[in-house]
């Protein structure tokens, strides 16, 4: 008999491989921003182990959105690709530093984006496809 644990990770893993390309996109997102609020929580109650996990996860996302990014494809991705690294630094300077305002900041950078590909993808969705906008899902 399979435990609730292992049932929960076998639906969240299909639910990744079955995802389409603008969903796994906002996924990846929706995750980053989770991460994020939990650091910047666990900052604010000098929860520093927890605060630091959450920040190195955030982190190695923002790396994986930043390698999917398209330049040749999409005129954009090199000012993104420049907002990622920022965030990635601030990210960087919010674990060591302990600096709260940081994940802030990275939340408020970002929360934009969140919402920017939420709509994109609501788009491909209906048939209008961005091509090579970046991250796994739009490209």
């Amino acid at each position: 008999m399979i435990s609730a644990t292992l049932a929960r990770q076998q639906y969240a893993r299909d639910a990744v491989l079955s995802a389409s390309p603008a969903r796994l996109l906002t996924m990846l997102y929706d995750r980053l921003l989770l991460d994020l609020h939990r650091a910047q929580a666990a900052q604010e109650v000098a929860d520093w182990q927890v605060a630091s996990n959450q920040l190195i996860h955030a982190q190695d996302i923002i790396i994986e959105l930043s390698a999917t990014l398209k330049p040749g494809v999409w005129d954009g991705a090199d000012n993104l690709r420049a907002l990622y690294e920022y965030v990635r630094m601030a990210l960087v300077n919010a674990n060591i530093h302990r600096d709260v305002a940081r994940t802030r900041e990275a939340i408020t950078l970002l929360t934009p984006l969140q919402e920017a590909w939420y709509a994109a993808a609501e788009h491909a969705r209906d048939g209008a496809v961005p091509v090579g906008v970046g991250g796994p899902a739009l490209g």
